[in-house]
């Protein structure tokens, strides 16, 4: 029975979630499957992965072929190179607690690598909200001075329409002191 480790489709309609699976090669997609040794969500960022590492390495070591994408998903998370380190140990070229030690170290790079990368989306994160919240905060002075400029303006308009109705206004009662005065 030849078997393969592939994606087996689930979630909604736009929002895909996968499972890793072992299936015989002629199972259909989302068919029957032998076993389940993962999960794998593509729509965090980074992608999400859950693997069963031990059962993974496992059936890797007994010739399930992977397809392209979950061999990038096992290769990612040191399958390969666990089975290469193991390789290693057959032929003598190092014992177990080596072979270990290696695995743990690169294990370690590629977390130090991927905290670096979260530290910097978040630092590139708050950059641009500081930027968007400078750029909204000159957009209100602007606003504000136009609004204050408008105000001044009207009050402005407000004044001078008053001085010119206490000028008619006065106008007016010197003309009506003068009228009587000439009757």
């Amino acid at each position: 029975m030849a078997t393969k480790i592939r994606l087996q489709r689930g979630g909604r309609k736009g929002y895909a979630f996968y499972s890793i699976v072992i299936a015989d090669v002629r199972a259909p997609r989302d068919g029957k499957f032998t076993e389940k040794i993962g999960t794998y969500n593509p729509n965090t960022n980074p992608a999400t992965v859950d693997l069963n590492f031990d059962r993974a390495l496992y059936w890797v070591e007994v010739g399930a072929q992977p397809t392209d994408t979950v061999r990038n998903i096992l290769s990612r998370e040191g399958v390969y190179l666990m089975k290469h380190l193991r390789g290693g140990v057959k032929k003598g070229a190092f014992d177990e607690a080596t072979a270990q030690k290696r695995f743990d170290a690169w294990k370690a790079d590629k977390q130090k690598g991927l905290d670096t990368i979260r530290e910097k989306e978040e630092k590139a994160k708050k950059d641009a909200k500081v930027k968007e919240l400078e750029a909204e905060k000159k957009v209100n002075e602007t606003i504000a001075k136009k609004v204050a400029e408008k105000k001044a303006a009207v009050a402005a308009a407000q004044a001078e329409a008053e001085a010119q109705k206490a000028a008619e206004e006065a106008a007016a009662a010197t003309a009506e002191e003068q009228a009587p005065a000439e009757a």
